[in-house]
């Protein structure tokens, strides 16, 4: 998830770091059937979380990740900010929570995702990070019975079964990325996952504003505090590529927000895994990735399962 994965996404985006996810919370239902075009601005903002997580692997392999991060939610706290003035109550109402430690947890979270994230696309790759990234939703599922009190079927549990098969297929113990490394990845989907059941959690008394306000400030202060110490000028030619990765994230955040007013968040999640194809196509281009024969189909498997998973989520929901 990239911070990808905001509250319109908590079940995506990211890595921001980036990814896509179950059932986010909506500002307001939907007024008209805009289906076909929201599902259009998903794919391009799967198109710009690749080209965001393309662009931390380039600056993260010269400067240390933290230090990418702590710049990026800087920008993000400020856009989020912005954002939440515009809103009926502006601020004041913004800063009004009824769970401000879990608040503050769901920030730290997600700021331990991206940085996670990022020094995974220098380590691994691209696309072996985000295709083990995918077993999020299933993470989701599996956690929500303990955590939020609610019940995951043996339907559910054998995808989610099928889903970490899926990744020790990508892994490929006996011969494939199977690191200390990979655990990366998997660490950054497991806080994406508790991120997202934390966002379900305050969900039921804090409206989605709330909640993304609390998000980019709470990450803002967490990754300051820490990455503050490792704080070096960029050269020139940097600043760009920094500037480039803050645009796309301030772009992808507020066409996701768009794409979510205008059909509902079930109908959306399958096409936010088209963000793997992108990055594929990125990481084999540009970075000279090899896209192995055990990852095709250890990925399949993962987003197969995930789908289902979503697709049960959503029959019982009816």
């Amino acid at each position: 998830m990239s911070d990808q994965h905001s509250d319109y996404t908590y079940g995506a985006s990211a890595a921001t770091a980036s990814a896509p996810p179950p059932m986010p919370p909506q500002i307001a239902p939907p007024k008209q059937d805009r289906t076909g075009l929201a599902i259009l601005l998903m794919c391009v903002v799967s198109f710009i979380f690749a080209l965001q997580d393309s662009v931390s692997r380039i600056l993260g392999s010269q400067y240390p990740a933290v230090l990418i991060v702590m710049i990026r939610y800087w920008v993000f706290a400020a856009f989020v900010t912005v954002l939440v003035s515009r809103q009926p109550g502006g601020l004041r109402r913004a800063i009004r929570t009824k769970r401000p430690l879990t608040q503050i947890a769901r920030g730290v979270l997600l700021a331990a995702e991206v940085l996670l994230m990022v020094e995974a696309f220098v380590r691994l790759g691209l696309i072996e990070t985000h295709a083990v990234f995918a077993v999020y939703p299933l993470l989701i599922a599996a956690l929500s019975g303990p955590i939020l009190g609610e019940k995951v079927g043996w339907r559910r549990w054998t995808a989610i079964g099928f889903g970490f098969a899926g990744i020790l297929v990508v892994l490929n113990p006996s011969g494939g990325v199977m690191s200390w490394s990979a655990l990366l990845p998997f660490g950054a989907a497991s806080l994406f996952a508790l991120y997202g059941l934390l966002t379900r959690h305050v969900s039921r008394d804090d409206p989605a504003m709330v909640s993304f306000f609390w998000t980019g400030i709470a990450g803002a202060a967490a990754i300051t505090l820490v990455g503050i110490w490792d704080w070096q000028w960029l050269a020139p030619t940097d600043w760009i590529w920094m500037a480039a990765l803050c645009v796309c994230g301030m772009t992808s955040h507020y066409l996701m927000i768009r794409s979510y007013e205008m059909a509902e968040a079930s109908a959306l999640q399958p096409f936010s895994y088209t963000q793997l194809v992108w990055i594929s196509f990125i990481g084999v281009i540009f970075f000279s990735e090899t896209l192995r024969t055990n990852v095709i189909i250890g990925a399949c498997i993962v987003v197969g399962a995930g789908m289902f998973t979503l697709w049960r989520q959503r029959q019982k929901a009816r």
